[in-house]
């Protein structure tokens, strides 16, 4: 079934796999930051700190193999395309207010996090404006968020197993660098691809 070349928008559009996986990790929101506060309530305890490490781990699997999923099952959607960057950037913003409990260093790599997701959206805006639709994510920026799942997981672990300390903050500048570097990247090439997309119409 060609999803594409279907006007009709019924429930097969809205629930296909990859979807229901981005409607999922959108789910996932809620009970993580749940579990995660209420682990920092109750001085790490361990079973919601665990929990809120699984619900992450479950998004990030889905963020994976949604768009895998959609090439394979030739399930690629326009709904799907807008509900993916959607969902990645709740998940990031969600997780990133988690961190900023944690380590108050990683406010830079928040905020330019926000100012990236927000040219974008500007960028996307533009381009439905002019009647151009929007590109799928790239693979940079895909790495980019990634990075960020991976940086922010292995602080929460580095935090809860040796404590704040001159270790501690070394490691997490080392991964938030690397990070914000990737990100600035994954912006300038996403700038690049709009401005050649645009020159074309």
């Amino acid at each position: 079934m060609d999803y594409n070349k279907s006007k009709k928008v019924d429930w097969a559009y809205i629930f296909t796999v990859p979807n229901i996986l981005c409607y999922f990790r959108i789910a996932l929101i809620a009970p993580m930051l749940c579990f995660f506060f209420k682990a920092r309530t109750m001085d790490y305890a361990e079973e919601y700190t665990i929990s809120a490490a699984i619900c992450l781990v479950l998004s990030g699997l889905s963020d994976f193999f949604d768009g895998l999923l959609a090439r394979k099952l030739n399930q690629v959607t326009e709904l799907g395309k807008m509900l993916d960057p959607v969902a990645d950037k709740l998940t990031l913003f969600a997780v990133g207010i988690c961190v900023v409990f944690i380590e108050p260093a990683v406010i830079p790599v928040i905020s330019l996090l926000i100012l990236k997701d927000f040219l974008m959206l500007i960028g996307a805006s533009y381009m439905l404006k002019n009647h151009v639709k929007p590109c799928a994510s790239k693979w940079y920026g895909k790495v980019g968020t990634f990075l960020f799942y991976i940086s922010v997981g292995l602080i929460v672990l580095f935090d809860l197993i040796l404590g704040k300390g001159e270790e501690f903050r070394i490691f997490a500048i080392i991964l938030l660098t690397v990070t914000a570097v990737m990100m600035i990247y994954s912006l300038i090439r996403y700038f690049l691809f709009f401005r050649e997309i645009m020159k074309k119409e």
